[in-house]
């Protein structure tokens, strides 16, 4: 199964937004259990993506989406980098 068709849905901007809010959400908002995470950053991607001068429109909504999951996946890549090289 060729799942290639998904690096064309990445908008980098909204993910370096998702990957700030979900910072925020772990490191100052505690009352936030940390597997609410990456829901809240799939919603808030989808949603900024919509807020685009392009307009709404699904593809843009599942690319921010995508975009949102993608912060998530990228702060643990880079969490697991620096404990596994410290």
């Amino acid at each position: 199964m060729d799942l290639t068709f998904i690096t064309q849905l990445y908008i980098p901007l909204v993910t370096v937004a998702c990957l700030i809010i979900g910072y925020i959400l772990k490191k100052w908002i505690h009352d936030v259990d940390n597997k609410w995470i990456p829901t809240v950053c799939c919603a808030a991607g989808a949603i900024l993506a919509c807020l685009s001068p392009q307009g709404v429109s699904l593809t843009l909504f599942v690319s921010g989406a995508v975009s949102g999951l993608a912060s998530t996946g990228l702060h643990q890549a880079f969490r697991q980098l620096i404990d596994n090289v410290g």
